[in-house]
């Protein structure tokens, strides 16, 4: 049984899309459900602030809604500050989800961590924590 939230946030899913010329993308996947994610970041050069925060995913509603509240918990934070973003408050601000779809969280904050990534390789920086992601997925559309 899926919250009133996690329904809310996969019939209107908020910040779906593209960002042109975005600051860091990274594209994650889990082959055993067959979803996946793509999570764009708009960051703030000065500040280091997301500004705005896309995403496009293919896969089951579950994995849509934590893509669309992932979205809204790293938007106006620092690229610092959206580390700290888990699945575990991913499944918090969507008041939960059933066991199993608790990957689809775990996905949402690989993509966060994924474009962050993207975001450091192309700036040159570092962010303490960060790892490579662990799988590459074709960029191609």
């Amino acid at each position: 049984m899926y919250s009133e939230k996690v329904m809310e946030h996969f019939s209107n899913p908020r910040n779906v899309g593209e960002i042109e010329n975005p600051s860091g993308v990274g594209t994650v996947g889990n082959a055993k459900c067959g979803d996946i994610m793509r999570m764009y970041l708009d960051i703030d050069e000065d500040t280091k602030v997301i500004r705005e925060c896309k995403f496009k995913t293919f896969g089951c509603g579950a994995a849509v809604a934590t893509s669309s509240m992932a979205t809204e918990l790293v938007k106006g934070k620092t690229i610092y500050e959206a580390m700290e973003v888990t699945n575990r408050a991913v499944m918090a601000a969507l008041d939960g989800l059933p066991p199993v779809k608790v990957h689809c969280s775990l996905l949402a904050e690989e993509a966060i961590h994924a474009a962050l990534w993207d975001y450091t390789e192309k700036n040159g920086i570092e962010i303490k924590g960060l790892k490579k992601p662990k799988e590459d997925i074709n960029d191609e559309e």
